[in-house]
């Protein structure tokens, strides 16, 4: 004979699980089962047991055989009973074996950098807590019922809604709610497109980015072939039998600056020669500081260019929240590789990011975060022309990070240097195509956004004791 049961009982707010095998009755059975669970440890000391009238419903037996059967272990010293307290497992119970049981080793946690200025990360105690958890109460207050359902692989209609008039008023994007799929993220986008077949390589892209994403591509089998930079972004001139290109047209990743605009003029021109696509990672378009706002390049042609952004830099990574703005001829594509069933972002997060867009919480804090970040860039730029005025700095027009000109053949002792000193930092080399050809300068990616604000006067002296001299 062997029953499971599974209580539910609101007044331990817990389920317990308990199977009842064996011979000499029912008593016996439960007996014989608490005493197993105590003694193994799966039930704790101190753990509250079932009223006798829970238990004795759960397993269809009479209310006394519960009784006796915690009465016994009572007596025995494996459960304690008090007025108002109920039946507890005895605290000195020592599970089985437990005196002599090694106990495993747990490897400590490995301590973080004492100062981090590595780029792509926001200042994460900025995160606009009070203002979110409004915008999240609103959201899920007004929320209709069905929105708690499996949900829509385009996204939740709000915040497309939001989406198309926030990109189109501050980014120049060309679009409407029925043309954007909400994504987790960048990455999220190119596994979509790539992973899913919508897009095709060889895909063309810029001789400096993420080694993430180069790897994320090629295990599509997607080839990706770079394309040379200088001062007026990636030379697109060198684009030829490729089937899309990748860009950051407002802010290069990691070397700085916007794409020239003849230049992205000359790329929707080969998009529509070609019948290629271009695909813009608008990663962190809203923070410019010394220049003019710069546009998205798919307002020159929605049906060639796909948009994709999230909240990562502007928010939180931790939010996992993106879209796309896709040609209409790619909209169905998506979703069919996306699938059926919304199984990436949060409903109730999409819902809140809606709110926080349409309440104007988030151009209030992308104001604010815009505000800080250029005064964190100028207290760089100062602290490096007091202590090392022979390093050059460059890309900080824009963006969350800055790329530091070393004298060549210093990156690497600059990097080691840095990381004995626990400055967390990128060198310029981390980020470079392996097949690209241009000369590979020095330099170091400094992200200024990423310590708190107490600490960023220290990480900054640090940054500036590790530069190598002139």
């Amino acid at each position: 004979m062997v029953d499971s049961w599974v209580n539910s009982a609101e007044s331990i707010g817990a389920d317990l699980h308990l199977e009842l095998s064996g011979g000499g009755g029912r008593r016996a059975a439960l007996i014989r089962a608490l005493r197993d669970a105590v003694r193994g440890g799966r039930l704790a000391p101190g753990t509250r047991l079932p009223p006798y009238r829970s238990l004795a419903a759960d397993l269809g037996v009479a209310r006394n055989t519960v009784a006796d059967a915690y009465a016994e272990l009572v007596a025995e010293g494996w459960l304690t009973a008090r007025q108002g307290s109920g039946t507890r497992v005895a605290e000195r119970v020592e599970p089985l074996g437990a005196a002599a049981r090694v106990p495993r080793k747990v490897p400590p946690r490995a301590r973080g950098p004492r100062h981090d200025l590595r780029q792509g990360m926001p200042d994460a105690s900025a995160f606009p807590r009070a203002a979110w958890v409004a915008s999240y109460r609103r959201a899920l207050t007004r929320a209709p019922s069905e929105a708690f359902g499996p949900g829509d692989p385009a996204g939740r209609v709000e915040l497309r809604e939001a989406l198309a008039e926030y990109l189109a008023r501050a980014r120049g994007v060309r679009t409407e709610a029925s043309r954007i799929v909400v994504c987790s993220g960048f990455a999220h986008a190119l596994r979509l497109l790539f992973h899913g077949r919508v897009l095709r390589g060889p895909l063309a892209v810029e001789s400096y980015g993420l080694g993430f994403h180069r790897e994320l591509l090629a295990a599509a089998s997607v080839r990706t072939v770079p394309l040379a930079l200088d001062e007026d972004g990636a030379r697109v001139d060198g684009l030829d039998r490729e089937r899309a290109v990748l860009l950051t047209p407002a802010h290069q990743f990691p070397t700085g600056g916007p794409l020239h605009p003849e230049r992205r003029a000359a790329v929707v021109d080969w998009a529509r020669a070609r019948g290629g696509m271009v695909l813009e990672d608008d990663y962190d378009g809203e923070f410019r500081y010394d220049r003019k706002p710069v546009g998205a390049v798919q307002g020159l042609d929605p049906e060639r260019v796909v948009f994709i952004g999230s909240v990562s830099k502007s928010l939180s990574p931790a939010l996992r929240l993106g879209w796309m703005v896709l040609p209409e001829r790619l909209v169905g594509a998506v979703l069919e590789a996306k699938g059926e069933r919304e199984a990436w972002a949060s409903v109730p997060d999409q819902l809140a990011l809606a709110d926080f867009v349409v309440s104007g919480a988030y151009d209030r804090h992308v104001r604010r975060m815009r505000q800080r970040y250029r005064a964190r860039r100028d207290r760089l730029v100062a602290a490096l022309a007091a202590h090392a005025p022979h390093i050059e700095v460059t890309g900080i027009a824009a963006g969350l990070h800055a790329v530091l000109r070393l004298p060549p053949g210093t990156e690497r002792s600059a990097v080691k240097a840095a990381a004995w000193r626990g400055v967390a930092l990128d060198g310029l080399a981390a980020f470079r195509h392996p097949e690209a050809r241009e000369d590979a300068p020095d330099g170091l990616v400094v992200g200024y956004a990423t310590p708190p604000e107490h600490a960023y006067g220290a990480a900054v002296e640090a940054l500036c004791g590790v530069l190598p001299p002139e």
